[in-house]
């Protein structure tokens, strides 16, 4: 990743909620969640937040190729509300993906624990000796001529978990810069969207989802 050179899209805002306590925004492929390091990776979307919403803090993240629903807070209480609900599993996520190849089956649920590759970070890997544990539900939507396209559900929430538990039961993501190879990784951007999230508001206790159009 030494070549890599950050050029987020220049787009207007997509907010898809916002009110006294939430912000809840559509972030498009190729732009960091929050700054990463040196001056060149300052703007992100928490940055662009700001101007509209001074106060915004972070309570989850999405990778830099991954667009769709991320939600912020507007108060340290609905921060902290959030945090405890996304670290005890309480929230409900869907990812739409478009992977490589055909699965053979129409549904199923990866069980691989995963950690980081030191050596070849950010990338993660499978490892069964010190691994922490990450499960993912998939399920297939509809092939795509050699493709498919399939609704993923993270039950757990590890760096890179959707894209290595696709990489490690023969599918890749489509576009995925760190871990498809050949035609598969011939694609203007990551095939990866994250389409609905489902949560508890922190003021009023209803449930909530938020939802953003897929772009692919």
């Amino acid at each position: 990743m030494s070549d890599f050179i950050y050029t987020p899209p220049h787009v207007p805002l997509s907010i898809l909620h916002a009110d006294d306590d939430i912000v809840a925004v559509d972030k498009p492929s190729g732009l960091l969640s929050v700054p990463g390091r040196g001056e060149d990776r300052a703007d992100c979307l928490i940055a662009r937040l700001r101007d509209a919403f001074p106060g915004v803090l972070l309570v989850h993240r999405l990778d830099l190729d991954t667009s769709g629903v991320i939600i912020f807070a507007l108060t340290k209480q609905a921060q902290a509300h959030l945090g405890k609900q996304f670290e005890a599993r309480k929230t409900q996520k869907r990812y739409v993906a478009l992977i490589a190849g055909r699965p053979t089956e129409d549904r199923g649920r990866v069980d691989l624990p995963l950690i980081v590759d030191w050596p070849n970070r950010p990338r993660q890997k499978v490892c069964h000796e010190t691994g922490k544990p990450a499960q993912t539900d998939w399920r297939v939507l509809k092939p795509e001529g050699a493709n498919t396209r399939v609704v993923l559900k993270p039950l757990t929430g590890r760096s890179h978990q959707l894209r290595v538990h696709m990489l490690a039961i023969g599918h890749p993501i489509l576009g995925d810069p760190l871990y498809a190879t050949g035609e598969a990784a011939d694609h203007a951007r990551l095939m990866l969207h994250a389409e609905e999230l489902r949560l508890r508001h922190p003021t009023t206790g209803a449930t909530v989802a938020f939802r953003a159009k897929l772009p692919f």
